[in-house]
């Protein structure tokens, strides 16, 4: 288990089981999803109000007009940096819908690799959410979709950075600021 800082936001790598060859066999959980112990809303609220003080105390810091969050382990996350910031916020879903403005990225490590954004982002700052981050593929794949639509990724907000991985370093060549409340 892993606390860092002064935040009381805690994570740890876990085995999963039955994994398919290509996919990643360690999952990280951490104090907001629900796997260990429940959550209160109480908690929630004061992960969205850390996880937002840091992204507006980074030294890169842009206002976002939207957050995205991702497909699955992203929505709570996503969703607590909203009503901390009162930023409005959309879903990258892991579902191929008949909807305009789709656009698909792959989550190369997942059991189900593909990842679609809907709405129009051409000219919004975007500010991708998350719950964790190991090597970066993800959302450097979802990095370049956005800038192919012509949003502006401003930074990278997540629970956690597992250092296992180089995602900084991804994230630092894409010129992308990554801001976490956590490393393991």
């Amino acid at each position: 288990m892993t606390v860092t800082d002064s935040t009381a936001f805690t994570a740890q790598r876990v085995r999963r089981l039955g994994v398919p060859e290509h996919a990643r066999d360690v999952r990280i959980v951490h104090d907001l999803d629900g796997i260990l112990d429940q959550v209160t809303p109480d908690s929630l609220t004061a992960t969205g109000d850390a996880l937002w003080d840091r992204w507006v105390h980074e030294p890169a810091f842009v206002a976002p007009d939207v957050l995205l969050g991702l497909d699955a382990g992203g929505i709570l996350p996503t969703v607590a940096v909203a009503l901390a910031s009162s930023v409005p916020y959309r879903l990258a879903w892991k579902l191929d819908l008949d909807l305009p403005h789709k656009a698909r990225f792959s989550e190369p490590h997942a059991r189900r690799t593909d990842v679609y954004t809907y709405g129009d982002l051409h000219g919004k700052r975007v500010l991708i959410v998350d719950d964790e981050i190991t090597t970066g593929r993800t959302l450097a794949n979802l990095i370049a979709v956005l800038r192919a639509g012509g949003a502006a990724v401003t930074g990278i907000a997540c629970l956690i950075e597992d250092t296992s991985g180089d995602a900084r370093a991804v994230m630092e060549q894409l010129g992308v600021p990554l801001c976490t409340l956590t490393r393991i």
